[in-house]
């Protein structure tokens, strides 16, 4: 029964999505300001479902990190209607003409952005995403179906319920945004295959969700999200500045894809910064694993890094630390256990700073400011459905763009070949 609820999803949202195609820009956002107030005014059976989510992750042992990405306020609420009401002032990118050209037999070609279609996004716990995701799908005419995380499924339920009232307010059709509720393996995966429904698939999450999604997806899958970001610290750096960049790349939100997870410091500095490093990190209470020398420098209270904490997203108040012999070393670290989000350098060296950025390979790469600013709001770019880390199609912070195609409007008066 379970999978004949998914596939009429599916159909439901495709038929919803052929109607949204050709919804003008101010039916859509009048939807959008609707769901803002839909929000606010309806915050505090909002905040009851949260709790009862809240509840269920303490009682699982999820960490206070993870528990706090998952917990709303009335203040994390008003952020979210206000940032659904920034996606109404972006440019509606539907309709808009790429380029066009006339042939010398008289054809007139456009290329022109239309939706993708169906989106299908699978997430965690966040219940941010799930507003942010059906407020951009609805802004670029895209029909949504979310698969939110089992931890936030009550917040999600009256999430979606509320957005889909103010769609029908609008005129809209209410399928424009589905939720799948039924969150066993099974089920997701059959959604991750369900090609006659869904145009493409966006995962955001950790590495093991991604992966998962792109082991069984047959639909088209753009990566998020995963962000094992490093620091590298480099002789010729200002050390008050890197001790500021790290500090804020590590600590002001540990559980984002953009916040560092990995420092890398030249050893001509590394006695000199590293104890400024981890007194700034003492403040947080942030764990450290080092290298020898790092161990060195530091002493005890440091623990020993292996591979597997330098190739760790750890998500939460934990770093690892490497001292490297020069630049070089330092980018061989990174092609080893990047994940392609984003990097930093932090120099006075122009020189230095340039070859980092040409060749290290990342969606991202920063001289001298911290990996935080990786986001689509902070790049001026609008509102995000995620960080992609490919390199088809999207890469970088995904706005409104990006959740477009094209199509090609051939007009003649008779030309045959």
């Amino acid at each position: 029964m379970a999978s004949e609820l998914i596939y009429e999803l599916g159909h439901r949202a495709k038929c919803a999505s052929a109607s949204l195609a050709v919804v003008g820009t101010a039916q859509k956002n009048r939807a959008l300001l609707l769901i803002a107030e839909e929000l606010e005014a309806r915050s505090g059976a909002v905040l009851a479902e949260n709790e009862k989510d809240v509840q269920a992750a303490a009682e699982h042992g999820i960490s206070q990190v993870m528990i706090d990405r998952l917990r709303l306020s009335e203040a994390r609420i008003r952020d979210i209607a206000q940032a659904v009401r920034h996606v109404v002032d972006l440019e509606d990118p539907v309709g808009v003409v790429d380029h066009g050209r006339t042939l010398p037999n008289g054809l007139n070609i456009l290329c022109k952005r239309v939706p993708m279609g169906v989106v299908g996004m699978i997430y965690e716990s966040r219940p941010n995403v799930t507003v942010d995701a059906a407020a951009l799908c609805l802004k670029s005419s895209n029909a949504v179906i979310l698969r939110g995380g089992k931890e936030a499924i009550h917040t999600n339920i009256i999430l979606v319920e509320l957005m889909r009232s103010a769609l029908a307010k609008a005129g809209l059709d209410p399928d424009c945004i589905c939720l799948l509720t039924e969150l066993s393996r099974e089920e997701t995966v059959k959604m991750m295959k369900m090609n006659e429904y869904l145009d493409v698939l966006i995962p955001r999450g950790g590495a093991g969700l991604i992966q998962t999604v792109v082991q069984n997806a047959t639909v088209p899958v753009i990566e998020t999200g995963v962000g094992n970001c490093h620091v590298y610290v480099d002789a010729s750096a200002d050390l008050e500045m890197a001790v500021r960049i790290a500090d804020n790349a590590k600590t002001s939100r540990p559980s984002v894809c953009n916040a560092c997870e990995s420092l890398l410091v030249h050893k001509d500095i590394a006695a000199a910064f590293l104890p400024k490093a981890a007194a700034a990190f003492a403040a947080h209470d942030v764990v450290i694993y080092g290298c020898d020398r790092t161990r060195e420098i530091l002493g005890g209270k440091v623990l020993k890094a292996t591979p597997a904490e330098y190739a760790k997203e750890f998500l939460d108040y934990k770093v690892s630390v490497r001292v490297v012999d020069d630049l070089e070393q330092a980018i061989e670290h990174i092609a080893q256990y990047t994940t392609h989000h984003s990097e930093c350098i932090v120099t006075n060296s122009y020189q230095n700073a340039q070859e980092f950025t040409a060749r290290v390979d990342a969606a991202a790469v920063y001289v001298n400011a911290s990996t935080r600013y990786t986001d689509g709001g902070e790049f001026g770019l609008g509102a995000e459905i995620g960080i992609s880390t490919q390199k088809l199609h999207a890469r970088g912070p995904m706005g409104l763009r990006e959740l477009t195609t094209v199509k090609y409007i051939v007009t003649g008066n008779g030309q045959i070949r």
